[in-house]
């Protein structure tokens, strides 16, 4: 069976590859676009419940528009749904991507310019040229230097990356510093450190090696409950973006146990070692 939030196929259409794989009035190859606003929800129908997010700068292969909405998928994780067609615009070869949690873009290259937009952690963004202490992007603003790194670099220590979102507010379906949930925080963890991740928790117990249970626990690894995930700092504490907290926090794992199987959420499913 297809899991339908990877399979770019909605009735009316999909994509060329799924011909003899699914039914659909049509198939298309798609367009390549991509997010020219800060973030864009991924939503399961026009004006439908968030399911994910995309950032300034990531792809989306677009099968169809309808109704002011864009219907495709994602390049980051082959996620499928809907985007408003007015946050995307022609997509370009990106050449750094944002590795600060937050950033702006200025006007001119100068530190009391006014900024006219922020960018968060995980944005893609094509350099044209270098001035001072910036790069000009392909937007015609500037950014700061150090907030950016080459497309093709990445960390060592997801927890390291996780870390930058701390405090962030908890939001379903979120992404960035602005608000994100526990499967997004431990995919843009892994993601900046080269491991590839799926969208939702209940897919990334792909991601890794198993940990025998009797085995202690380390900085990196990733544990899994019915709907939930976080990675640990270390062999007794977890960080992870929690409805608890409303807010990615740290946490003692031990406690996140009691309280998971206390609500109903049940033990821990999966404990996953990643190869970095």
């Amino acid at each position: 069976m297809t899991d339908q939030r990877v399979t770019p196929a909605n009735g009316r259409v999909a994509h060329t590859s799924l011909q003899g794989v699914v039914q659909a009035d049509r198939f298309v190859e798609g367009r390549w676009m991509m997010v020219q606003q800060p973030m864009a929800n991924i939503t399961d129908e026009p004006r439908g419940k968030r399911l994910s997010q995309l950032l300034f700068g990531e792809r989306f292969l677009v099968l169809e528009s309808i109704d002011g909405f864009a219907f495709g998928q994602a390049e980051r994780d082959g996620h499928v749904g809907y985007i408003i067609s007015g946050a995307l615009t022609g997509a370009e070869d990106a050449t750094h991507w944002v590795i600060a949690p937050a950033t702006h873009l200025y006007p001119k290259p100068e530190l009391k310019a006014p900024p006219e937009v922020a960018l968060f952690f995980g944005s893609h963004i094509k350099v044209l040229r270098e001035r001072d202490d910036y790069f000009r992007i392909h937007t015609g603003h500037f950014i700061p230097k150090q907030h950016v790194m080459p497309l093709r670099a990445r960390f060592s220590d997801p927890v390291g990356v996780a870390d930058l979102m701390l405090g962030t507010p908890y939001l379903w379906g979120g992404v960035s510093r602005w608000g994100i949930d526990c499967s997004g925080l431990v995919q843009s963890a892994l993601i900046a450190c080269g491991i590839d991740c799926p969208r939702d928790s209940d897919q990334q117990v792909v991601v890794g090696e198993e940990v025998p249970e009797n085995a202690p626990l380390q900085r990196n690894d990733v544990i899994f409950w019915k709907g939930h995930v976080g990675l640990m700092s270390n062999a007794t504490t977890l960080l992870h973006a929690n409805a608890t907290h409303m807010a990615v926090a740290y946490e003692p794992l031990d406690e996140v146990v009691a309280r998971m199987e206390a609500a109903g959420d049940g033990p821990i499913t999966h404990r996953r070692r990643v190869t970095l």
